[in-house]
């Protein structure tokens, strides 16, 4: 028997779970950070490292409080976060400023360049990440940044992924190149693939802007996948969180492939992280690459096995943002959806409100609802927003099966899937086949289960998925609402690639709004 601390970095909030090997769940405690956005610029969203620890020894405190256990029971921790959420640092491994957070767009120019510089050198790493390089993603922020910091390009030494730098933080390390790298996080945003030697090559940097020449090397050092240890636990942040110095911080990741795991995710599996956004993270047991597709990594989500990621950039937010509009909460507006059924609003959202994360990473892009009559309500509009999620989701399921992926289960995980029936109903229906959620949350289970790896509790992830996971709630598919599903995915395609696709029809119509609308703001 063991105990550990598994830790999930969300978007809004850290929650610390306390786990016990043989009893599970003991406690759980969850503290909130502030997310920085401007009214005036939607790309713009930010975060402080210092508010991010501050939470995470408020969270650990409480956590162990509720376990009700003495806390140097407590043998290992592992943290996961967002990503691609960056933040520059100096040589002493200290903030710059603030994290570049995975929902911050700013860099979409910054973005294009390295896409059209990628296949102008016919850079091989572009196909791992699905053929378009990311504002979401690493290189992205951090030329943005040094385009608008020139009087921080002096300090700068490195930049770090979250999930590196609370493990640096937490391990004491101070010098970035001793700061160990997760395989997971660099290698989905940052394009760096063993196999290809690493990092993209210190010519090709230089070519998409002289500001990242010399950048290569200031990124460098031990890249390597979460089975293996970041460092032992300071005695200064020990005393911070109320733990015992020296217990094991394993390399950590990002908080969806960790999700994953603690939903029980294996080979062949397609797990569906459905939060404020989505992610869908799969494990399979070789390299496909498919076009779109955020990117294929070797040992990111398993560390024996490939991953592969896709999403939404937008989900939950969405649902929020509809009731907010609505002058309620989405619980209150949910009340009543499950008497809804396949097509009757008349309504068909496309889900972009945020850009396209897969397959046309797009982040040009906005949210529509086609179909409004006089009587259409706010309900409408999200029962709506939940069918065009689901349809999304399936664009991009046929988009990998199309390239050779193996799915053979579904599984809907994340904060939203166990408390939302209705859309795992829908889900369902329009993915045609069974629908998995776990019974209870997962929400920093994955963390625990590399805790207890770090810990030598279990020998492998499956045998600490066997114990530790919960079980499925099944939602089967229904035969007629799947009918009424294959009518609105056909033109639910038709309007993603029209509207969707830069070269579609309708390409420039999205972009062209977002472009008035800058100008606007400008003029003001």
């Amino acid at each position: 028997m063991s105990i550990v601390a598994g830790v999930d970095f969300g978007t809004l909030s850290v929650r610390v779970s306390i786990v016990d090997s043989e009893r599970g769940m003991l406690g759980s405690s969850v503290a909130e950070y502030p997310l920085h956005r401007k009214r005036e610029d939607p790309e713009y969203a930010t975060q402080s490292h210092d508010d991010h620890m501050r939470a995470l020894a408020e969270a650990m405190r409480a956590a162990v409080k509720q376990a009700g256990i003495p806390s140097e029971k407590i043998e290992a921790i592992a943290l996961d976060t967002t990503g691609s959420s960056v933040i520059p640092v100096d040589r002493n491994l200290q903030p710059l400023g603030e994290y570049y957070l995975w929902c911050d767009h700013r860099a979409k120019g910054e973005a294009q360049e390295i896409t059209a510089a990628a296949h102008r050198e016919n850079l091989e790493a572009i196909e791992w990440c699905g053929g378009v390089y990311s504002s979401e993603w690493g290189f992205s922020k951090l030329l943005h940044w040094l385009r608008h910091n020139p009087d921080k390009r002096s300090d700068f030494a490195s930049a770090f992924e979250h999930c590196d730098m609370v493990a640096a933080t937490l391990c004491g390390v101070t010098d970035p190149k001793k700061a160990k790298r997760s395989a997971c996080a660099m290698g989905h945003k940052w394009m760096w693939n063993a196999k290809l030697g690493g990092l993209t090559p210190e010519k090709f940097l230089a070519k998409v802007d002289p500001l990242l020449a010399g950048v290569r090397d200031k990124l460098e050092g031990e890249y390597t996948t979460s089975d293996q240890i970041a460092g032992k636990l300071s005695p200064f942040w020990a005393e911070k969180l109320g733990l015992k110095s020296g217990i094991p911080v394993p390399v950590g990741a990002f908080d969806a492939h960790w999700d994953a795991i603690g939903a029980g995710c294996r080979t062949d599996d397609m797990v569906n992280v459905i939060g404020t956004s989505t992610c869908i993270i799969g494990i399979t047991p070789s390299p496909n690459l498919v076009p779109g597709v955020c990117g294929v990594v070797q040992g990111s989500v398993h560390p024996q096995r490939t991953g592969i990621e896709a999403g939404l950039s937008a989900v939950g937010d969405i649902f929020n943002a509809i009731a907010a509009r609505a002058g309620t909460d989405v619980a209150s507006l949910s009340q009543g959806l499950e008497s809804y059924h396949a097509g009757q609003t008349g309504l068909l959202r496309m889900t972009w409100d945020n850009g396209d994360r897969t397959v046309l990473v797009n982040p040009n892009l906005r949210g529509m609802t086609l179909g409004w009559n006089l009587q259409s309500t706010a309900q409408d509009e999200l029962f709506a927003a939940i069918e065009g999620t689901a349809l999304h989701t399936r664009v991009i399921f046929d988009r990998m099966s199309s390239k050779g992926v193996t799915v053979k289960r579904v599984i809907n995980a994340g904060g939203i899937p166990q408390k939302n029936e209705v859309l795992n109903r829908v889900y369902a229906n329009v993915l045609g086949r069974p629908v998995l959620v776990p019974k209870t949350s997962v929400t920093s289970l994955g963390s625990a289960i590399f805790a207890f790896m770090a810990a030598g509790t279990f020998k492998t992830i499956e045998e600490a998925q066997d114990k530790i996971c919960p079980e499925h709630k099944v939602y089967e598919p229904d035969a007629a609402e799947q009918l009424i599903y294959e009518d609105l995915y056909r033109l639910f395609g038709r309007l993603y690639f029209s509207f969707g696709e830069k070269a579609g029809d309708m390409g420039d119509i999205l972009p062209g709004l977002i472009r008035i609308s800058e100008m606007r703001h400008r003029a003001e």
